[in-house]
């Protein structure tokens, strides 16, 4: 009768209650760019690893714990190296929710700029149509020339509401998604290891 040997692991535990992502991979060079020439735990992670796992983690409800389970084709290696690879991971994530967030405050800086330029557009634009109305009351041009510039007016607006009302969140969101990948256990599986028995 074959029996199979559980393959050995290392690196953080797993809680159980955790949604796992699994990726596998023959050595752990391939999940990071290998074009990047700085130290290990310093490298960017491959991007198709990175959209696999960012993508998996989106498909998981936001208030269930996430987990990292690399397998590796291989045997174990140095006694490091699952922390070498999670601070790496962690730190990857942790960069890309700074990112994040910084394109958050770019993205309200601009946002602020934009509603002082709208509201000042907007104000000048009611004032014209006013000022205009008045002059060409008499004139069947008049409507037209008040209501194109109220138009224009509101048009002046649209970039700053779209800002505040709908552009951010998702920034926040990815920033959120990002810091609770920077946060997961990551645990190593030497799969190249397990081997059968009669």
């Amino acid at each position: 009768m074959a029996t199979t040997v559980e393959a050995p692991a290392a690196g953080d535990p797993i809680p159980a209650n955790c949604a796992i992502m699994e990726v596998r991979v023959a050595d752990l060079a391939q999940l990071f760019q290998t074009i990047d020439p700085t130290p290990f735990r310093g490298r960017d992670l491959d991007p198709n690893v990175e959209k696999f796992i960012v993508d998996w983690a989106r498909e998981i409800p936001s208030n269930k714990p996430i987990a990292l389970l690399v397998h590796l084709d291989r045997s174990m290696g140095a006694t490091d190296e699952a922390l070498v690879v999670r601070d790496a991971i962690h730190q990857f994530f942790a960069q890309r929710a700074g990112a994040s967030r910084a394109r958050l405050r770019q993205l309200f800086r601009q946002g602020r700029i934009s509603l002082v330029i709208g509201l000042a557009t907007l104000t000048g634009l009611i004032l014209a149509a006013e000022f205009l109305g008045r002059r060409t009351s008499d004139t069947g041009l008049g409507p037209i020339l008040h209501e194109s510039l109220l138009i224009g007016g509101w048009v002046a607006m649209w970039r700053p509401l779209e800002i505040f009302l709908y552009d951010w969140w998702p920034i926040r969101a990815e920033a959120r998604l990002f810091d609770r990948l920077a946060a997961m256990p990551v645990r190593l599986s030497y799969t190249g290891a397990t081997r059968s028995t009669a």
